[in-house]
This record gives structure tokens, C-alpha cells and sequence, in this order.
């Protein structure tokens, strides 16, 4: 029996950083927490993380704050830079040297690419990227791929179509990385404008098949996941690009009527009109489990890189 991968005081920079063989025991670690994320833990009890949120986020501070709560721990952190020492001119660097002395942990979302790998260089406890800028957003990837195998029992021979804005969404560069280390088919659905950046599709090709098309209704029957996006006006440069591809994609309930009974809706949320509320009472939709799983994926990998597991 071959020894677990050891995760304990290792930063969750980039889903490249990462091999299968690890990536599976992060999904296995998953399912180990699905008891405790009902009863709780004190596993992580005395064990503090520190979030250092630069940019809006509903669903990944809570879920990381929920899941080191649920393992006996504590959070802190800022929300939003507004009171902070940022507002003066503290550089991230310094924030992070400050933030160390307070947590065992810290999890960072910013909106410049490359500084979750910065953070991670000033850091001497391990340092989790919660997003960065356009580039990745790792953990994101994880729980995703976890739905993906709670949901369908396998994610080798599937067929996955990412739908919407490839270019700037950093959730589908983290699952495209992350899928090209198993056995799919991959089928990236957006505007010209739009399209996967090009290091990641070079990338990914070499490893998997991959389709480029702007169309999603000519491939939806042969879809096994339909991971539908938002397009994100915050990224744009120019708003004159955002209006021309906004609604470029809508998922309604009818176009489910076309795909496998066994296909699945996922959505990295927040959605705004690519999945019409009507799609939410059928049996396809499970970006709201997505939510859930986010707890007990984050759990795994707090208990991991804490070395409680």
C-alpha cells in the first residue's frame, strides 16, 4: 500500500502544483469530513485562520470560515480593506508578515494575479489561495471536481462542457488544469472575445481532448457536466466589450430536455441570468450542492495543510 501524500504546512497556490494521486486524497480527505461537517470536530481546536479577503466573496470566506469552525477552530480576518491598515498604504508583504503572528493558516483573495504565489513566498505558515486576479482559483477546482465525482461516481470518460467567460473567469482555468489529469473529454463554450487564455488551452490539449466552440446547444446532448459561468463585468477593461457578450449563454429548463438524463448543471455562483431559476427544480441542477461540498472540501484541506489529517 503506497504511503498518503503528506500536505502538512504546504501552501494551495495553483492546482499545477499538484499531482492526480494528490488531488484524489484531497477529495478523499472530502468525503472523510462529511460526518464531521454534521456533528463537528474539535480536530483543528486552538488552530486559528486568518482570511485576508481584497475582493467581494460570499461563498468561499464563509464556507472557509464554517469549516475551520466546524473542526473546533477559530477565524479572523478583514472582508473588505475598508478599516484596515491597507487603506495607509500597507503593502500585501507586510500585511501578510503582520497577519502570520495572529494565525496558523491564512487564506487570501486579491485581485492582482500572482499574489497568492507572493503572499505564499513572505509566509511561514501555509498560505491558501482563495482567488487571484483572473489567473487561479484552486480550491474552487477542488470542490468541483468533488461534485463532480459525488454526482456521477467517476470523473474519468466524462465529457464536460465550461460554458461563458474563459477568459477571465479564474474558476475554469483552476478545472481545466485540474481535468487535464484525468481521463475527459473537454469542450470550452464561449464568445471570440471570450475564449480560454491561450497558455491554458495549449496546456490542457497536450494532455486531453479538447473542443473550441461558440456554441453551447450543438453540444449539449453529448455533455455529461454543463458548467455554466457568469461573464464578469469586473474584468472588463472596456464596457463596451461586456455589453456585447453578456447574454451570451442562458441555460432554461427546456434546453434540459435535450442533454442526458444523468447530465449535471454546475455553477461556481453568483449567477446573474445564464441559469434561469426555472432550472433549479430539476434534477440537473447542483450548483447549490456545490455550496455544501465547498464546506467539507475546505475542511479536508484545513485539516491537510494544519496537519491534523
Amino acid at each position: 500500500m503506497s504511503e498518503s501524500p503528506s500536505f502538512a504546512g504546504r501552501d494551495i497556490v495553483s492546482i499545477r502544483d499538484f499531482s492526480r494521486k494528490e488531488i484524489d486524497h484531497i477529495l478523499d480527505m472530502a468525503e472523510v469530513m462529511e460526518p464531521l461537517a454534521k456533528k463537528g470536530s474539535d480536530m483543528l481546536h486552538g488552530r486559528i485562520m486568518a482570511t485576508l479577503f481584497y475582493e467581494a466573496s460570499t461563498r468561499t470566506r464563509l464556507s472557509f470560515e464554517s469549516a475551520i469552525t466546524r473542526l473546533g477552530g477559530t477565524a479572523l480576518g478583514f472582508a473588505e480593506t475598508k478599516g484596515t491598515s491597507v487603506e495607509k498604504g500597507e503593502n500585501l508583504a507586510d500585511t501578510v508578515r503582520v497577519t502570520e503572528k495572529y494565525a496558523d493558516v491564512l487564506v487570501v483573495r486579491h485581485p492582482l494575479e500572482g499574489a497568492a504565489r507572493m503572499a505564499a513566498e513572505f509566509a511561514s505558515v501555509p498560505v491558501i489561495n482563495a482567488g487571484s486576479g483572473a489567473e487561479e482559483h484552486p480550491t474552487q477546482a477542488l470542490l468541483d471536481l468533488y461534485t463532480i465525482r459525488k454526482e456521477l461516481g467517476t470523473i474519468d470518460g466524462l465529457t464536460i462542457g465550461l460554458i461563458g467567460d474563459l477568459r477571465y473567469g479564474r474558476t475554469v482555468h483552476s478545472l481545466a488544469y485540474a481535468l487535464s489529469l484525468y481521463k475527459v473529454k473537454l469542450v470550452l463554450i464561449s464568445p471570440d472575445i471570450l475564449q480560454m487564455r491561450k497558455e491554458v488551452a495549449e496546456e490542457v490539449s497536450k494532455k486531453i481532448e479538447v473542443t473550441e466552440t461558440p456554441s453551447l446547444k450543438d453540444h449539449l446532448r453529448e455533455l455529461d457536466v454543463i458548467y455554466m459561468t457568469r461573464v464578469q463585468k469586473e474584468r472588463f477593461a472596456d464596457l463596451q466589450d461586456y455589453e456585447k457578450v453578456k447574454g451570451s449563454y442562458r441555460l432554461v429548463a427546456e434546453d434540459l430536455d435535450k442533454t442526458k438524463k444523468s447530465s449535471i448543471v454546475m455553477h461556481p455562483l453568483p449567477r446573474v441570468d445564464e441559469v434561469d431559476p426555472g432550472v433549479d427544480s430539476t434534477p440537473h441542477a447542483k450548483y447549490f450542492q456545490q455550496v455544501g461540498n465547498g464546506v467539507v472540501l475546505r475542511m479536508g484541506l484545513l485539516g491537510l495543510v494544519l496537519g491534523a489529517l
